[in-house]
């Protein structure tokens, strides 16, 4: 088994010999997991097709699910695209450093299996200071996908990715906990209007206040799991972010929604069953003494500060299994700002399992 070196950072001490460290694992092939502001991402040189393959068998990662190449400056992005509309530098400007992904046709420079062999690469900039000096120092970009084993929540902490990766990725930089939580929204500008291809940590209402028009790609809304098509954005086509535990999202109003949990819990306790509730506090609160009490129960937070929910979503869901959860009941939020990001996550945790109460 591989030797994983561990090494927790405060974000101020950019200077540290282990980030140093790191930085020369990247430049010469190997594999390292680094926080951002979304999520804990695995990286390698972006360059180095020996070295990105590493990061699929690391995560078992279908080969034909593309990665995001991360920059430490704006004008590295020439390196990796070789068309650069004007309202990429717009977005540029509004955005980065941030979690907004632009998709842009690709350089030569860009090994095929970042791109799953696609004629574009997902490229930004992320908005952690430990990344953004990893990167600096490293002096290559790097293709980085969340740092979890393929189909696992994403890891917000340096703790969860040792729990999946000891042993596979070659360093980990521990940096505290990742502030969004949610992985970047990832922006299509090779057609016009621009196209949402994954929801994210940018808004579409937040676009839209720069760009204008922005469409959400219609495989979003598809309630089957996978496509017949090839993904141009992770997390398009398989199942992600999932615990151990069957997951289903439960809509409505209050009050159906408190009726359904009653039964839903009541019924998976008769059965056996360890069962567990993901709930907004609005709902927890309406639940005191209304809902059987399940094995576990999660708060997220309020559903009026969407960033919260979103911050604690993935870890909720990793603690679905430490808890050895069958069933899990999550609460759903409306799809509106942030929201649409929670939702797209939340629904491929359930496998798109989704009641209307």
């Amino acid at each position: 088994m591989k030797i994983t070196r561990y090494c927790k950072i405060d974000g101020t001490n950019l200077n540290a010999d282990c980030l140093k460290r790191a930085a020369g694992v990247l430049r010469w092939g190997g594999i390292v997991a680094f926080p951002t502001e979304t999520v804990y991402g695995l990286g390698a040189n972006a360059f180095n097709a020996e070295a990105v393959a590493k990061v699929f068998a690391a995560k078992g990662r279908p080969a034909d699910n593309p990665l995001i190449v991360h920059i430490a400056r704006e004008g590295d992005i020439s390196c990796l695209a070789r068309e650069i509309p004007s309202v990429a530098y717009l977005l540029m400007d509004h955005f980065w450093p941030g979690p907004l992904t632009l998709i842009l046709p690709r350089t030569e420079a860009v090994p095929d299996i970042v791109t799953a062999g696609l004629d574009t690469v997902g490229i930004r900039m992320p908005d952690h200071p430990l990344a953004l000096a990893l990167l600096e120092k490293a002096r290559v970009p790097v293709a980085a996908p969340s740092a979890n084993l393929s189909g696992r929540p994403s890891p917000t902490t340096g703790i969860e990715v040792l729990r999946d990766l000891a042993g596979k990725a070659d360093f980990v930089i521990d940096g505290g906990m990742a502030k969004v939580g949610v992985e970047s929204t990832v922006l299509d500008l090779t057609v016009n209007p621009p196209l949402i291809l994954r929801p994210g940590g940018i808004s579409k209402e937040e676009l839209e206040a720069v760009l204008g028009e922005v469409r959400l790609d219609p495989a979003l809304s598809l309630q089957e799991e996978g496509s017949k098509l090839k993904p141009k954005s992770p997390g398009m086509k398989y199942t992600h972010y999932a615990p151990k535990a069957l997951v289903t999202v439960v809509m409505g109003s209050t009050g159906e929604k408190i009726k359904t949990l009653d039964r839903l819990v009541r019924e998976a306790r008769e059965s056996g069953m360890r069962v567990g509730l993901l709930l907004t506090e609005e709902t927890a609160r309406a639940c005191r003494e209304k809902v059987a009490k399940p094995h576990y129960l999660e708060i997220l937070g309020s559903q009026y500060c969407l960033e919260t929910i979103a911050n604690r979503l993935f870890g909720a869901l990793r603690r679905c299994d430490r808890w050895h959860l069958d069933v899990v009941f999550a609460e759903g939020v409306k799809q509106e700002g942030l929201g649409l990001a929670i939702m797209n996550r939340l629904t491929k945790a359930a496998g798109h399992r989704v009641l209307w109460v």
